[in-house]
């Protein structure tokens, strides 16, 4: 059985979806995590439900585009468990619309908080793990769009690229301070950034919303079945309890064989 026994975890976008299931999936398996959200109110009511639980947990409101807010929520998690031994960078949104349609302002905000957000969580964690070549393991959430290309998304697909090379980059950097780092990559799990996004397509490609699930979404799928938010907490507690750098630097693909690397 994996174990996280007096590990510390600090989870982006976690009060809620991918990031939520991993918080609790990580406190019971012994870690202290601290949630980190933009909705400070969501953070704490899922923190609080951990806690009632049996579990470590703390609320943290935090926007991982900004720097300042990005090293105060850090050093919080730090404040409040003494150390930090896992980050996952899970924070994200979704925006879609033909490259040709695509709003600058919003092809900004999709690699601000992806792409930024990933650097930022991680210098500040560095801070922290680097200590005494302390090590731990960063995580990035990004998506089998980090490897393949759908129409539409043009920013989240060169986002979720972008944190292949941030990973990969990290496992070189960090071996020497013990620090390790993986992209996990879901297929489509039906959270509500997945629900919002039916209608949506529906609506761009003139299709009804089941011909979007059917046709569009679970179409490459061996058994056109949804990958769960459980299946990606199970992948992010066997990499944060993995015990050595055989696996660093990392894209493990989680999705129903959409994609086989």
């Amino acid at each position: 059985m994996a174990s996280l026994d007096g590990k510390v975890a600090l989870i982006t976008g976690a009060a809620s979806g991918i990031g939520k299931a991993i918080a609790e999936l990580y406190a019971k398996n012994g870690a202290a995590v601290a949630i980190a959200d933009i909705n400070q109110q969501a953070a704490d009511a899922a923190a609080a439900e951990i806690k009632a639980a049996g579990g470590k947990a703390i609320g943290i409101e935090m926007d991982v585009t900004s720097e300042e807010a990005v090293n105060a929520g850090t050093d919080k998690a730090v404040a409040a468990f003494g150390s930090l031994d896992i980050l996952i960078s899970n924070a994200g949104v979704q925006i879609i619309n033909p490259i040709d349609q695509f709003a600058y302002a919003d092809w900004k905000k999709m690699l601000a908080i992806h792409l930024d957000g990933g650097f930022l969580t991680t210098k500040a964690a560095l801070k922290h793990m680097y200590k005494d070549n302390r090590g731990g393991t960063v995580i990035y959430m990004g998506s089998v769009h980090s490897h393949e290309a759908s129409k539409l998304k043009s920013a989240y697909v060169t986002a979720k690229h972008g944190l292949l090379g941030l990973a990969r980059t990290l496992a070189k950097e960090g071996a020497a301070h013990n620090v390790r780092s993986h992209v996990i990559c879901p297929g489509f799990v039906r959270t509500p950034l997945v629900e919002k996004q039916i209608p949506e397509q529906a609506k761009e490609l003139g299709i009804s919303e089941a011909d979007v699930i059917k046709n569009v979404m679970l179409k490459d799928t061996v058994d056109g079945v949804f990958t769960t938010v459980e299946d990606i907490a199970e992948t992010a507690l066997y990499l944060a309890a993995f015990p050595s750098a055989a696996l660093t630097g990392q894209s493990f693909v989680v999705s129903h064989g959409w994609y086989m690397q």
